[in-house]
């Protein structure tokens, strides 16, 4: 069984819960494939919203993963 890195969840989830305001308990709730597709919506969202050929925010599923330690 191979667990998904626990960076990319706490990353998904500040996501998720900064936009739709989520408790840590609801977005924890959430499928791993289900938060995956919450977080590509904002993302389009913000895309959609900020239109620019100079992306001014990053969608949430083109970064690259970063250590905090």
């Amino acid at each position: 069984m191979r667990l998904y890195p626990e960076e990319e969840l706490y990353r998904e989830m500040s996501f998720i819960s900064y936009y739709f305001h989520w408790s840590e308990e609801d977005v924890l709730g959430l499928e791993h494939v289900t938060r995956r597709r919450w977080c590509g919506e904002i993302s389009r969202i913000n895309e959609s919203l900020n239109p620019s050929k100079e992306k001014k925010e990053k969608s949430i599923l083109d970064m690259q993963p970063t250590r905090l330690f």
